[in-house]
């Protein structure tokens, strides 16, 4: 019949448009800003630099590598390397970023930077209110404004962060054990050489001969 797929097509629009008022799970609708929907795990808006522990700057992942850096697209990331170094999570001395700034206003939150990071030092935020009436200032990040602790990446993106902890407790774990069996066999290499030390003494040593006795008169 002419005109069958037109009234076929009104229906299931009126039907959709009655459902949105009443079917609950389709009233999406919230009173922003008093009202939020979560963020999904998987969301991602900028970047920011995970730090462990309670000090940004002690417990900062980043080691001034500068991958992300050059690996950046537009270009919005800008590092300069400290001077001197502070240890890392498994304290091993590690150079960190003296000064790590990112332009908001050109990142495209492409997360590659996050893809070539091989120390889990930066990741993505879920953060979007971000708008200010300074174009340039206001939207250029320093490393005071990007470092967050690692408790609010787990807070955000708790199943990647869990792996994350779990592969760097792991890693740590190797370093401990390794450290600890080089310093083992550096004692035992030490005491060896003091006990053949000391036995190359004794064999050195010259022997006492007893002098004949005197013939007599």
């Amino acid at each position: 019949m002419l005109g069958t797929g037109i009234v076929k097509g009104m229906v299931e629009t009126a039907r959709n448009f009655i459902g949105s008022y009443t079917d609950e799970a389709r009233l999406t609708t919230v009173e922003y800003p008093e009202e939020r929907i979560p963020a999904k795990e998987n969301t991602r808006q900028f970047p920011f630099l995970v730090f462990d522990g309670a000090d940004p700057h002690a417990g900062l992942r980043c080691v001034a590598c500068q991958i992300c850096e050059k690996e950046c697209p537009p270009q919005c990331i800008y590092i300069e390397k400290s001077k001197d170094k502070k240890p890392d999570y498994v304290g091993k001395p590690q150079l960190y970023p003296a000064t790590f700034d990112i332009d908001i206003s050109v990142c495209m939150s492409c997360q590659i930077c996050v893809e070539v990071c091989p120390f889990e030092a930066i990741k993505m935020d879920t953060e979007f209110e971000l708008s200010n009436t300074d174009r340039f200032g206001g939207l250029l990040l320093k490393k005071t404004d990007l470092a967050k602790s690692n408790e609010h990446y787990r807070k955000i993106h708790p199943t990647e962060a869990g792996e994350v902890d779990e592969r760097l407790a792991a890693e740590k774990a190797k370093a401990e054990a390794k450290a600890k069996a080089d310093a083992e066999a550096k004692k035992a290499a030490a005491e060896a050489k003091t006990k053949a030390a000391a036995i190359t003494g004794l064999e050195a040593k010259p022997s006492v001969v007893a002098a004949p006795p005197l013939p007599p008169g």
